[in-house]
Parts: structure tokens; C-alpha cells; sequence
């Protein structure tokens, strides 16, 4: 036998407290006594709390709500009528009609991405 003992001495008055018989309980069946009320108390928790992250995401949708692309054009009053098509190949710059292809230099040794 080891000169210490690993475990602490405990008295048999200590034995009959609620702490010692969760402890032995534990031991014995280690998930019924703390995995399933661990499990319990997130899946209330998450019941108790869906309600208060609904009020929270029905706040913020109140706030902030999505405009349409004319809408977002239209915002002024006095804002003039915009074609999106048109905008985008004003905005593309340049002559869309009369481009040129250039061919991109190449440093030395590398590949053209022709095989």
C-alpha cells in the first residue's frame, strides 16, 4: 500500500449529504445524472430564447428593408429616369463599338496558355 492514498478520506457523516449521493450516483451512471439535464437546460434554453432572437431579427426588419433597384434610383424626388442598361455601358467607358485586342506581354519563360 503507497504512503498516500490518492483518494480523500472521507467520514461516514459526510456519506448521507446530498453532495456525496450525487457523487456516487455520478459515478455510476455519469450521463443520466449530468449529459441528459446538461442537454435538458440547452434545449429549454433555446425554447426560451427563439422568441426573444424573433422580436430582435422583426425590430431590425423594421428599420432596414430592402429597396428594389428602381427604388434605390428613384429616392429623390426630383431623380431623373435611368435606363440600368444604358448606365452600365456609359459607366463600361470608352467606345464600346470600335475596341482593339492587344495581346498582353509576356515575361521571359512564361507559359502563354497556348499547349
Amino acid at each position: 500500500m503507497p504512503t498516500f492514498q490518492s483518494n480523500k478520506f472521507r467520514g461516514s457523516g459526510d456519506a448521507g449529504k446530498i453532495g456525496m449521493q450525487y457523487r456516487r450516483l455520478m459515478s455510476k451512471h455519469p450521463f443520466v445524472m449530468f449529459g441528459l439535464p446538461f442537454l435538458a437546460v440547452v434545449i429549454a434554453g433555446s425554447f426560451v430564447l427563439t422568441p426573444a432572437t424573433a422580436i430582435r431579427y422583426e425590430r431590425h426588419d423594421r428599420k432596414v428593408r430592402q429597396m428594389t433597384k428602381e427604388e434605390e434610383l428613384g429616392v429623390r424626388r426630383s431623380a431623373r429616369k435611368v435606363d440600368m442598361k444604358e448606365e452600365y455601358y456609359r459607366l463600361a467607358g470608352g467606345d464600346l463599338d470600335n475596341w482593339e485586342q492587344k495581346r498582353v506581354k509576356r515575361l521571359p519563360g512564361e507559359s502563354d496558355g497556348i499547349l
